[in-house]
């Protein structure tokens, strides 16, 4: 019950958060008629997200009710999205793009603070599965989002978007506020309950310490401290530095493809909302490769291993679009990097679980996410100019990060000497 609970704020929160972009850039061109604007906002919204998540994710691990903050935040972000839309044509322009700016830092809180949340609903048995479902909540709000965008606005409510993705954030709330409460952090790190049996054997970078401030530490330096102890964790646990390299180099190349979606609708079907459907047929794709992979998550036994096979596979589907000269081609690749791309985050999300220690898990999934936002965004950069020249050339470019990206993820074998390997337990010694 608490799971299916879940699930469903899990999926109205996102679904909000893939409209909030699209809507911004709709609303602010309809009211304003101003391009530049509507492209600035939607920056703005987007930039401010690689501060947003280490911060935000040291307050989720400090709360005791970390639902609470998570509530606060989708109030917070709902709020910024009217408010920008109240002051569209009446505030000043750099107002508006600092408001943005200010709503963004909260995004991190929709994407990894949720997933974060997640060992709390499930039992540790169950931790993959669930997982599984909450990938599948990413894929069906990627392809609810946009979709009810263009619906409103087709009839002709463009000043209507951001209203609906208020809605659909705030709907999120009664889940958000019910989340069970954080266990007290008592006794030694032992006595914690870890979610897998690999979880025994993590990297010791935090060690025996309590990174929260103790008593009469500064606020800012124990913030700033705490921020570090994120960082450090990721960049010293050896499973966790490759899930999040290689999730940022494939995401840096994801935008190849969404760029390149518009102008291959045109080019071979005469119609950019063509473009749109390929973008469509890679989510549900996705979703229906993550229902696969929940019904058979007990099978799997090495989750690093699915995230380079899926990345793997969204490359292959890359590689056919930019070989594409027939649009059903495209829809094939569209496919194929789809069925790649739903089963890559399940796992990044199943290894995050595994290796993030439970006191610094919330920071280890939002600067996970503000890192991959800010990859996006800079592929998406060097994508537009890319898509221009010719979407073979950007989709190559794309297909050659995933290609990058599956070396960096596939583990390295550990020598006698290095610790055991984190996905098999520790063998004796005679």
């Amino acid at each position: 019950m608490v799971l299916r609970r879940y699930i469903a704020g899990a999926v109205a929160a996102r679904t909000g958060d893939e409209m909030s972009g699209p809507a911004l850039l709709v609303a602010g061109l309809a009211v304003t008629g101003s391009p530049v604007l509507a492209s600035w906002l939607l920056s703005g919204l987007t930039v401010s997200a690689a501060v947003g998540g280490p911060l935000l994710g040291v307050l989720i691990d400090r709360a005791r009710r970390p639902g609470r903050l998570l509530a606060y935040c989708l109030a917070g972000y709902a709020a910024g999205l009217l408010l920008v839309l109240a002051g569209l044509g009446r505030a000043p322009d750099a107002a508006l793009i600092a408001l943005a700016v200010a709503t963004g830092l909260l995004g991190p809180a929709l994407t990894g603070g949720w997933t974060a949340q997640l060992p709390l609903v499930a039992r540790p048995e169950r931790l993959g599965r669930a997982t599984a479902l909450d990938s599948m909540s990413y894929n069906a709000a990627g392809l609810a989002g946009p979709a009810l965008v263009g619906v409103v606005a087709a009839a002709g409510g463009n000043a209507a978007v951001l209203p609906m993705c208020a809605v659909l954030l705030l709907s999120a709330l009664p889940a958000a506020w019910t989340l069970p409460i954080r266990p007290a952090q008592e006794g030694p790190p032992a006595a914690e309950h870890p979610q897998t049996p690999e979880a025994a054997h993590r990297d010791p970078v935090v060690g025996d310490r309590d990174p929260r401030p103790r008593a009469g530490t500064a606020p800012v330096r124990g913030l700033v401290r705490e921020v570090r102890e994120g960082f450090t964790v990721i960049v010293g646990n050896g499973a966790l530095r490759r899930a999040t390299v290689g999730s940022m180099v494939s995401c840096a190349g994801l935008p190849m493809l969404v760029v390149s979606a518009p102008v291959m609708g045109v080019r071979l079907a005469g119609e950019s909302g063509y473009g749109t459907l390929l973008l469509a047929v890679a989510a549900v794709c996705g979703l229906a490769a993550n229902g696969v992979l929940a019904a058979h998550e007990h099978r799997v036994r090495r989750w690093d291993l699915v995230q380079a096979g899926g990345t793997a596979v969204l490359g292959v589907g890359m590689a056919v679009a930019a070989l594409a000269d027939a649009f059903w081609i495209a829809v094939v690749a569209a496919a194929v990097a789809g069925a790649g791309e739903g089963p890559q985050l399940t796992a990044l999300f199943a290894v995050r679980h595994r290796e993030a220690p439970d006191r610094l898990r919330g920071q280890v999934f939002t600067t996970g996410a503000s890192l991959k936002i800010t990859s996006f965004a800079l592929g998406s950069a060097l994508a537009g100019p890319l898509a221009a020249y010719a979407t073979g050339a950007a989709l190559a470019v794309g297909a050659a990060l995933q290609a990058a990206a599956v070396v960096t993820l596939l583990p390295r074998r550990t020598s006698p000497t290095t610790r055991p390997n984190v996905h098999e337990p520790p063998r004796r010694r005679p």
